[in-house]
């Protein structure tokens, strides 16, 4: 799959998003650079000061406003497939009052998720009177639902950083840094395929007890566990993310045993997955086997998130959340175990709900690899 795959961005979308916006009792939605517009048009825009904007109204014809200096390139995206008016604006132009002339008066109106401040205030100012509300209460259901050339791309995403992770053995020795690791992986993602690298979390020792420690000038020592969580955007826009644990030599005997406690909750947290099981339960699944085993005080986040066009995003895989799982859901699952100044260790897949269980988008082993 690629940015220019009808598949992955189908010209249908944008009807079945103007009746999701009708459904949410919005007016009109506004989509600015960023997920909620790629997914709606493919257009990858650039996030600017100078506004571009799709806006959707529920009844009436969308437009894409956008800089004139942006025009030739929003013309060779492809949101040129959809047959919308492109409204190009001049620099002494106002594109906020523009775009809310062409609107009308519409009671509520749906921002993306990920708009700025500044320019949800600015639309504020120009609509006085229209409520804003987030457009994931429109897309959300959408998005969610990954369709099949959507789970292609995840699948693609799955093995590129697969991929990298059959080189992490490779690259992991004493004496390194976490710095000098991970600057070699960083490398990798992008020679594997992808387009952007959004992570690359390499926790040595005690850092692979803090599940976002940044990379460090820590040097890797021997018998140290690793924990190596990384992930990238693919050119499809969609995204990777996986975690495994290595170690150089033999692993402290603790460390050993409360692995195994680990993959067993992240098995039986996979194996959960079908249609019509909740969210909360998945995180349940993996949360119980390791609480008998005496650690659920040191499982501190919840076990997934969502992922797609964003490394994270809707459905959450945690306490609290009743929804029921839904074939084209995608998310990871991601349990952990963390004793702080010792070590810790994390096993993370990308799951798809399917038509009877759950799909991996992650193939390589979850054993403790010993380097």
């Amino acid at each position: 799959m690629t940015t220019t795959s009808s598949e992955l961005y189908p010209v249908a979308r944008l009807a079945e998003v103007r009746e999701a916006a009708a459904r949410a009792g919005l007016g009109a939605l506004l989509l600015t650079p960023g997920p909620d517009l790629r997914y709606v048009t493919g257009y990858d825009a650039l996030p600017l000061e100078r506004l571009t904007c799709l806006a959707v109204p529920a009844t009436g014809e969308p437009f894409l406003t956008v800089p004139r200096l942006e025009l030739p390139a929003a013309e060779h995206s492809q949101a040129a497939r959809l047959g919308i008016e492109f409204v190009a604006w001049d620099e002494t132009d106002d594109p906020y009052e523009e775009v809310a002339r062409r609107l009308g008066a519409v009671g509520r109106v749906g921002l993306a998720d990920r708009m700025w401040a500044m320019q949800s205030l600015r639309f504020r100012a120009v609509m006085p009177e229209a409520e804003q509300v987030l457009a994931g209460s429109a897309l959300r259901e959408l998005r969610m639902r990954k369709t099949p050339a959507e789970r292609a791309a995840l699948a693609e995403a799955g093995a590129a950083i697969d991929a990298v992770h059959n080189l992490v053995p490779s690259l992991l020795k004493a004496g390194r840094t976490e710095r000098e690791v991970g600057r070699d992986i960083a490398e990798a993602i992008i020679d594997a395929g992808h387009t952007r690298v959004d992570f690359v979390i390499v926790g040595s020792g005690p850092n692979g007890a803090s599940p976002h420690h940044e990379l460090s000038d820590r040097m890797i020592q021997p018998g140290e566990p690793v924990v190596v969580d990384i992930g990238g955007t693919m050119p499809s826009g969609y995204c990777s993310d996986s975690t495994r644990v290595y170690c150089i030599g033999e692993p402290p005997a603790e460390f050993a045993a409360y692995y195994e406690v680990l993959r067993s909750a992240q098995e039986a947290a996979c194996a959960h997955v079908r249609p019509g099981v909740t969210c909360e339960s998945v995180d349940a699944a993996a949360r119980e086997v390791i609480a008998e085993a005496g650690f659920g005080d040191r499982f501190i986040h919840r076990t997934g998130h969502g992922i797609g066009l964003e490394t994270h995003e809707e459905p959450y895989i945690v306490s609290g959340n009743t929804e029921p799982m839904e074939p084209g859901f995608a998310f990871s699952v991601e349990p952990g175990i963390y004793l702080p100044g010792k070590h810790g260790a994390r096993i993370e897949d990308i799951v798809v709900c399917g038509e009877t269980a759950g799909e991996r988008m992650n193939n390589t082993t979850r054993d403790l690899v010993v380097v």
